[in-house]
């Protein structure tokens, strides 16, 4: 039991969980395999009357995507910058997003302007190919070095030596690179609402589950697509045929 649990604490945060409400086309971000309420329900912000349910329906929320990451560190990273992005879409979007089309420029009426809001699938998937354009750029020399000094600090705050410190504590800051990263999805589809995927990041399939997301096992060699230009080599639950011509390819939405 102890194994156990210090095995999903050894692992936590390589893997990124996204749930879609299927009527509001909201998403949550999770970082296990079944949705905490309280923690999801404070991630949906409130845009209106009735915007945040007082509780997560598991008939309203289905899988949307599956994201694996070689090291805890990058997932960790990955989540955070997918928070502070939509965090921005949902404080810096453009006036023009609830305006109405016209010589006058109008607003929307507050439930639809909630409704519009509420719709972040396509911003999702576009923050992931960002954030994953981003961790493969890496760290700049500026944040390393702040990084390091950090580092320096909390191992004075604990009276250690530097020695000891870096045999207890070798992981250093997040190196650049995105080999290994795969993302797993219930519609190989969805994958076109980002402009364009690192190269590097390998797209499969993801069996459909009804409350939650399936375990991945999908034999890799057999179901890969490479990452791209939102296109793919390889065999996959959706040929890539079927992927060029997704009616919503290369949209690449982001508010």
């Amino acid at each position: 039991m102890a194994q156990s649990a210090g095995k999903q604490l050894a692992e936590h945060g390589t893997q990124i969980f996204f749930y879609n409400n299927i009527r509001t086309n909201q998403t949550v971000y999770s970082l296990t395999r079944t949705l905490n309420n309280n923690d999801s329900l404070k991630q949906i912000p409130f845009l209106g009357k009735k915007t945040v349910p007082a509780r997560l329906r598991k008939d309203l929320w289905a899988p949307l995507c599956l994201v694996e990451f070689p090291r805890p560190s990058e997932g960790l990273l990955a989540y955070r910058r997918l928070r502070e992005f939509r965090r921005l879409h949902e404080t810096s979007y453009p006036l023009s997003l609830i305006t109405r089309p016209g010589p006058r420029r109008n607003l929307e009426s507050k439930k639809k302007r909630g409704k519009i809001l509420m719709d972040q699938k396509a911003n999702s998937i576009a923050d992931l190919a960002a954030v994953l354009a981003l961790q493969k750029q890496g760290p700049s020399q500026e944040h390393i070095e702040e990084a390091n000094r950090r580092a320096d600090r909390v191992r004075l705050q604990k009276g250690r030596g530097k020695k000891a410190w870096r045999k207890k504590n070798p992981q250093g800051p997040v190196q650049g690179g995105v080999d290994g990263v795969k993302v797993r999805w219930v519609n190989l589809l969805d994958a076109e609402f980002a402009a364009e995927w690192p190269p590097e990041v390998v797209h499969h399939g993801l069996e459909r589950h009804r409350y939650t997301a399936a375990l991945p096992l999908i034999d890799d060699s057999d179901e890969a697509i490479e990452g791209g230009e939102g296109k793919g080599e390889g065999k996959g639950e959706v040929p890539v045929a079927l992927l060029e011509q997704g009616s919503n390819s290369g949209t690449g939405v982001r508010a």
